[in-house]
């Protein structure tokens, strides 16, 4: 038999399947790399060992008080860091959000008792004014061209020195006068500052308001228009532009959201103390932004998520109370903070990098 004999029969036959080839591009990651890879899980982790931790160490915390007041004090920073982190991820920054909460409680106050208003009133034109400083400081950026942070930077001192100035001219004092006894204050104070019993435990009423509106932010950017367009500009607003996303329009909404959101907190911590020290808020703006990025907002915008940011101040909370419930020196509270940002950051840095690798 001749060799091309020999060889026909090979010829002819279909190559023996060999191991399947895959050049990474192709790869499937495994389903636990995938999942790590989403910065919500990362910051659900770290809360649940946080917990855990605290559990642990400080057996008061099992207490559903204890528990309460820790959801409580997770509300008042999670319900506006969920308009930071929308902020965030459309690529900008609101230096002015600490003060302007106390901003929008200051107008409330001072309207309504000096001009003996009922409290709804001042609450309608708080609102009002919030979105307006919102609306300026959309609007030089967009109109500028200059970093957020700087033009934000710069309502923020405009507010510091106006809230102080403004309370110390209308009421002599640094601090407003007591509402409490005047019409509608008891109505207004069921909406924004009232608690309600679960099993014997006192909880507030932010603590609800800070889940629906977490679900809500969480619809609008995975279910609208509107959420495809705030990650199209914050990840490059030109090509956005070039595709037809109303660029001006959707960064100017996202800053007048925070506005809404310091009115909010604003209207509580007035009906919660009855009155407002005008030189509170000043860093409360960094715990803000801090627990948009734990919750996985990237620095350079176009990247995050609305649930991420309510697990990043709950562990703000969390930390802050567990500290007292431990019986720590409270001074110890901004070690933690800083220490979970960095991990933070790494961890983002780190998720970044391998939604881009090949």
């Amino acid at each position: 038999m001749s060799m091309a004999q020999q060889a026909g029969p090979a010829l002819g036959r279909p190559p023996a399947a060999g191991p399947e080839q895959t050049d990474g591009r192709t790869a499937r990651r495994p389903l636990a790399l995938r999942l790590l890879a989403r910065p919500e899980v990362g910051v659900f982790l770290g809360a649940a060992a946080v917990l855990v931790f605290f559990l642990v160490v400080a057996p008061s915390v099992r207490q559903g008080s204890s528990m309460a007041t820790i959801l409580y004090q997770s509300s008042t920073i999670g319900i506006m860091a969920l308009p930071v982190a929308l902020l965030m991820i459309g690529g900008e920054f609101d230096l002015s959000a600490g003060v302007a909460v106390i901003t929008s409680a200051l107008t409330a106050s001072m309207l309504s008792y000096q001009l003996t208003m009922n409290v709804w009133t001042g609450v309608i034109v708080a609102l009002v004014v919030s979105l307006a400083i919102g609306f300026f400081n959309g609007w030089m950026v967009v109109r500028t061209g200059l970093p957020s942070f700087l033009i934000t930077l710069g309502t923020f001192l405009i507010l510091q020195g106006v809230n102080l100035a403004v309370t110390k001219l209308v009421t002599g004092n640094v601090a407003t006068d007591d509402i409490s006894d005047m019409d509608g204050f008891d109505q207004a104070r069921k909406v924004f500052a009232s608690s309600f019993d679960v099993g014997g435990v006192q909880v507030k009423i932010t603590v609800v308001w800070w889940l629906v509106f977490a679900a809500l932010a969480t619809w609008v950017l995975l279910r609208t228009r509107y959420g495809n367009w705030i990650f199209a500009v914050g990840g490059n607003k030109e090509s956005a532009r070039a595709v037809g996303v109303p660029v001006t329009f959707t960064k100017i909404s996202l800053f007048m959201l925070v506005g809404f959101g310091a009115w909010f907190i604003g209207m509580h911590n007035l009906f919660s103390f009855n009155t407002v020290q005008s030189g509170e808020g000043v860093g409360q703006e960094l715990i803000y932004i801090a627990a948009a990025v734990i919750g996985g907002c990237l620095l350079t915008g176009g990247a995050g998520s609305a649930i991420g940011p309510v697990f990043g101040a709950f562990m703000f909370g969390m930390v802050n109370q567990g500290i007292v419930y431990a019986g720590w020196n409270p001074d110890w509270f901004k070690a933690f903070l800083g220490v979970m940002l960095l991990g933070a950051v790494l961890i983002n840095l780190w998720v970044q990098r391998t939604a881009t690798r090949r």
